[in-house]
């Protein structure tokens, strides 16, 4: 095995690392994305760049930048969440669907223009079909957008869009290793994907959270981020094992940590973490930038950039007024998609490591990139000026049609009766397949260790099968019990009675044959170790027979275990949300106890607790306040609330729910100008300027913008601002203003 030269490893990664970091703060100076900063220090690392010592040995950055491409994929699966693809609704995944589609679609049709072979243009069209998570959140922030109407379906889609990014990828390595587009070989990717994917999501959303609140106090920050990376790596090598990418585990550990309540805790703790490699895979990604095949190229680089924009906008645009968005609405998240970024990076690092994508793609994929990170504040802006345009354009029909469409595509439809049966059949289907997978999965552990474990002790004989068969139906009995369980239950058919004046039962009849025969193909399985295929599927029969009588003459433990087990299962899917409405969280009688963050546009802000008087206004009971990591428990009445507080309140479920709004509000603002104001908090030292002056006399507001909330003197003294107020050395102001600004008063 090859020595790992050290000395050469430390030597290119203090290189880049070096050049990153003047490479990023020239950029933050300029106002442009540090993604971009990276880019340009790798190709000055590069052998592309003479006037500077290069990078010893390409493959120690390769290493670093896998780490980096894992740990990226992490933090993103934080930021992404189960829970969330369920929240977003259709509208976000067909949206996403139609760009994705759409732009793979084009990408190819280009691809095979330019003379790229069948596999390049695959992947090309998969390169420019993905929008940066990274620099949309970037632009928008610096534009003072976030809170714009469209800006959270424009998440929404996003969200979809790395789901899709990371199927995408298990998808074209199986095309990539075939070398040509297989239908069967395809379908048989997905469904395997598919398996895996239900089976650690619900395995893990399972035992995770509940893990994390058994051993809660036990866990230090410390030890929070070492179980998480040990957990994104245990993954990592799972998905590698099963035949998936690396990318692939990291993502799916992020999404499942991200349900948990210890979610935002784990995204502070990994974010240097990510940082650090996040930046080294970016900089390999500048490595990689051929100036010589750049200009090569120039006129393929500036048709990409212009596909890119436009198709973006078309298909972004259009996604969202197919799901029944306004035309304003639908034009502006159309206009902020118009990017590409690091699953770009991330699928030509792919097809790269997999030596089926020709290696002037690479370098073209990262000056599109740049160009269109360059381009994205313009589009975002121009927006709306482009829909005033539209809208003067356009026959009166048209835009009637469309608010039309649109009005009538969020107009609630369907009939009580109608909607119960959706929920019936939807709950019957999720049951089926989640169940079937964990069957399928333990069959399988039993067939690979059961089996060998039981024939080494008892023999390769007729016992020995029989003993494994056995026990193989002890361990999955509960789930096929589970799968035969009737899936609507006695209150939803009485309902049924009542709505509609009588209920059909084919619905019924037909999802407890699927069942039925879904359950006795599983048994079989089993069986047919032991006996002969026509042996194996009566026996079969018999069983799940036997299993039916016991579930209709006993189903009461039958269906409290299941309760049960259900219930924890949808609690942890909802632990965030349970947490911070306190659903899940009963004390006493009808009292929950929840935790709710404090938004800027709280009326609350600034306000003693006393002066607010909760229990007699709202009838809450307020326990504790944690404010930058310190908890303060039963705050005194001379507390004040500040944005970004998390409030800690015992109250019923009614009255939670009318404090919520209240708590957490964020005004849905227009267009707001490009001044950047924020809440901060702050030490003044001996040198600042207000320091022995009073608050009259300082000119807070003349002179810099701002406005004091209160100044924090001491550990937990708050004085509420007066005109004789006199300034001191180390009071710790809250101040509403410029950052820039403000920092004159330090």
């Amino acid at each position: 095995m090859e020595s790992l030269d050290i000395n050469s490893l430390i030597s290119d990664l203090a290189l880049i690392l070096i050049l990153g970091s003047v490479a990023t703060v020239v950029f933050k100076m300029l106002k442009q994305p540090v993604v971009l900063g990276y880019i340009v220090a790798g190709f000055l690392a590069s052998p592309h760049f003479s006037l500077l010592p290069s990078v010893a040995v390409e493959a120690n950055i390769e290493f670093w930048a896998q780490i980096g491409i894992i740990v990226l994929l992490f933090s993103l699966g934080l930021e992404f969440s189960f829970k969330k693809l369920i929240d977003v609704g259709g509208s976000a995944i067909i949206t996403a669907l139609i760009i994705v589609v759409g732009m793979m679609s084009l990408g190819f049709v280009v691809g095979k223009f330019l003379g790229y072979g069948l596999v390049n243009s695959i992947f090309l069209g998969g390169m420019i079909s993905m929008s940066s998570t990274t620099i949309i959140i970037k632009a928008l922030t610096d534009l003072n957008m976030r809170q714009r109407r469209f800006v959270p379906m424009t998440f929404a889609v996003l969200i979809v869009e790395d789901l899709f990014a990371v199927v995408m990828m298990v998808i074209l390595s199986s095309i990539a290793l075939n070398n040509s587009v297989k239908g069967g070989e395809m379908v048989g990717s997905i469904l395997k994907l598919s398996f895996f994917l239900i089976m650690w999501f619900t395995v893990g959303i399972f035992i995770i959270p509940t893990v994390f609140k058994r051993f809660k106090r036990y866990i230090s920050d410390e030890q929070m981020l070492i179980i998480a990376m040990g957990l994104c790596f245990a993954m990592v090598l799972f998905s590698i094992k099963s035949g998936f990418s690396a990318a692939l585990g990291a993502f799916v550990m992020g999404s499942i940590l991200a349900g948990t309540i210890e979610a935002e805790r784990i995204e502070r703790l990994i974010s240097p973490v990510k940082d650090l490699f996040g930046a080294v895979f970016f900089i390999s990604v500048g490595m990689m930038v051929n100036p010589t095949v750049m200009t090569r190229h120039w006129s393929v680089i500036a048709l990409l950039a212009v596909v890119v924009i436009v198709g973006m906008i078309v298909f972004g645009t259009f996604g969202m007024l197919a799901t029944g968005q306004p035309l304003k609405l639908a034009m502006e998240s159309g206009f902020s998609l118009t990017q590409i970024g690091e699953f770009s990076f991330i699928i030509a690092t792919l097809g790269t490591g997999l030596g089926v994508l020709d290696k002037s793609i690479y370098p073209i994929i990262v000056a599109v990139s740049v160009i269109t990170t360059f381009t994205t504040p313009f589009f975002i802006k121009q927006a709306i000026p482009c829909y005033n345009l539209l809208v003067k354009v356009l026959p009166g029909s048209w835009t009637r049609l469309l608010n039309g469409y649109s009005q009538n595509a969020n107009e609630s439809e369907g009939s009580d009766t109608l909607r119960l049966w959706k929920s019936i059949i939807s709950r019957y289907v999720v049951r089926l397949v989640v169940y079937s997978v964990i069957t399928i999965a333990l069959i399988a552990v039993c067939r690979g260790y059961l089996m060998p474990l039981l024939s080494k002790y008892i023999g390769d004989n007729m016992w020995g099968r029989l003993a494994c068969a056995a026990s193989t139906i002890a361990i999955v009995s509960p789930f096929i019990v589970s799968i035969i369980m009737p899936s609507a239950k006695r209150s939803e058919q009485i309902q049924l009675l009542e709505t509609s004046g009588n209920i059909s039962y084919v619905p019924i009849v037909v999802m407890f044959i699927i069942s039925a025969i879904v359950s006795t193909m599983f048994v079989a399985a089993i069986l047919q170790a032991i006996y002969p295929s026509a042996m194996a599927i009566i026996a079969a029969v018999l069983l799940v027979v036997l299993m039916l009588v016991a579930v209709v003459a006993f189903p009461s433990p039958f269906k409290h275990r299941l309760s049960i087990i259900e219930k924890r299962f949808i609690s942890n899917i909802n632990e965030r949300e349970n947490r911070r409405t306190g659903r899940e969280n009963n004390l006493v009688s009808d009292l929950h106890l929840a935790y709710m963050t404090v938004g800027h546009d709280c009326p609350f802000v600034g306000e003693r607790l006393r002066n607010l008087d909760l229990r007699s206004r709202y009838g809450v009971n307020l326990v504790n306040i944690q404010r930058a990591g310190k908890l303060h428990p039963v705050p005194t009445g001379d507390m004040r609330i500040f944005p970004g507080d998390v409030l800690g309140v015992i109250a019923t479920e009614e009255q939670i729910q009318q404090l919520l709004p209240l708590v957490e509000a964020q005004t849905d603002v227009g267009e707001i100008p490009n001044a950047e104001v924020k809440f901060v908090h702050f030490a003044i030292s001996m040198s600042s300027p207000i320091v022995g002056v009073t608050l009259e006399d300082s000119h807070l507001r003349e002179d810099y913008g701002a406005l004091l909330v209160a100044v924090q003197r001491g550990e937990d003294d708050y004085i509420s601002p007066t005109p004789d107020l006199i300034f001191k050395a180390g009071d710790i102001l809250w101040i509403v203003g410029n950052p820039k600004q403000l920092s004159r008063l330090k």
